[in-house]
């Protein structure tokens, strides 16, 4: 009902906003009395935007909720990720400009190793490098499977985007990946009556696709996750009367943005700076961008505290770039926490700065966990974050006489 509320008081104003997102941001200690990723990383930049900010932590869904990067995404883009649920397929689908029609079936594919007796060693391949993934989709696309098309898309290294159409089809379905090594990839199963038929025909493209690659080590097998179909959800203009930008190398992020109706700007290159460059190079066509940096979630997952610690560093060098554009209002947080300790995403709340000329600034000298438990925003639902973000752009009417 908020949501719904809210957007009757957004006008348009000539603000820039701009939302930072380093994926998997939140961590822990590696001992308990001791600094997170996060404090350990030397982030003079940020720092100092803190010390003029609101500080505070975000909450995707809930207390100890553990969530994925779709619903996390979701929350800090402004929308209700329990009422708007988009699976990790439909997004990595859209993440590579595929034209997603609504009956399709899609899902994230992994191609993975698995040994002699059947059981994973590898749940990426040892991150095949991407042109090896591509020759190999291609080969792939090859199978067929009466009465659907198939679709299969190379994203980046061993992942893939599957998709398959044909009237009818459930995305009620289990995931193949087991998520943890020593054991066999699962068969699909219908989670529904009405998914029966969509499982039958997911598991005979799984079947012929391990009998073309039982011998091409170390990308022997593949699995499936994340069956999903597409939703609708409000555009950016229709719920915040933003011309809103995307800059992210990754495909399901620029998924969720395009579905989202943000505008995915091309990019130069792959890396960080490349991101940076192509958000100076539409600062003025646009008056909201969100920037999404994937190495932090990426080194988490690993277990890399050292690596992630380097990788918020590495973003804290290229916030100046940002910062001589003078933006209205600064937010920086992730969809999610990763902490390395767990090597994998948590339901920790998720460090929160917020900045803008018209803030009460917490002067608090440190962007990292414990000067976010001491600020001012406390933990805020991440819905709420861009109902801020826009009263601080001069983006939201008064309500009432």
């Amino acid at each position: 009902m908020y949501e719904s509320f809210f957007r009757t008081l957004v006008k348009p104003a000539q603000t820039k906003i701009v939302l930072l997102i380093l994926d998997g941001l939140g961590g822990l200690p590696l001992d308990p009395l001791g600094d997170t990723e996060l404090e350990t990383a030397h982030t003079p930049n940020m720092d100092a935007l803190a010390a003029r900010s609101a500080l505070g932590f975000s909450l995707p869904i809930g207390p100890g909720i553990s969530v994925g990067s779709g619903p996390g995404h979701l929350a800090i883009f402004g929308y209700d990720p329990l009422e708007y649920q988009i699976g990790r397929g439909a997004l990595e689908a859209l993440g590579v400009d595929f034209d997603l029609h609504k009956q399709d079936l899609a899902a994230r594919g992994n191609f993975c190793t698995l040994d002699g007796q059947g059981l994973l060693t590898d749940r990426r391949a040892g991150r095949l490098p991407t042109e090896q993934s591509q020759k190999l989709v291609q080969e792939l696309s090859a199978i067929k499977v009466a009465g659907v098309e198939l679709f299969l898309k190379p994203i980046k290294e061993h992942r893939f985007a599957f998709i398959m159409r044909a009237e009818g089809l459930s995305a009620q379905l289990t995931d193949t990946d087991p998520l943890k090594l020593a054991e066999a990839p699962l068969p699909v199963r219908p989670k529904t009556a009405a998914a029966e038929r969509s499982a039958h025909l997911v598991n005979q493209f799984i079947a012929q696709a391990q009998a073309m690659l039982k011998d091409l080590y170390p990308a022997n097998a593949i699995m499936l996750r994340g069956f999903a179909q597409l939703p609708e959800i409000p555009s950016y203009t229709d719920m915040f009367k933003l011309k809103a930008a995307a800059v992210a190398v990754n495909g399901m992020y620029r998924g969720v943005s395009r579905l989202a109706g943000m505008e995915v700007l091309d990019l130069p290159g792959s890396s960080l700076a490349d991101e940076f460059s192509a958000l100076e190079a539409k600062w003025q066509d646009y008056d909201f961008f969100y920037l999404h940096y994937k190495q932090t979630d990426t080194c988490g997952e690993s277990g890399d505290f050292d690596g992630k610690v380097r990788a918020i560093e590495a973003f804290d060098a290229q916030l100046p770039r940002l910062l001589a554009l003078k933006p209205d209002v600064v937010i920086i947080t992730g969809d999610h926490s990763s902490p390395a300790l767990m090597q994998s995403h948590s339901w920790h709340p998720v460090p929160l700065l917020l900045y803008s000329k018209l803030v009460r600034a917490d002067r608090l000298a440190k962007f990292g966990e414990r000067s976010c438990a001491m600020g001012s925003l406390g933990i805020m639902p991440a819905k709420y974050v861009m109902p801020l973000a826009l009263a601080n752009a001069g983006r939201v009417a008064k309500y009432g006489a």
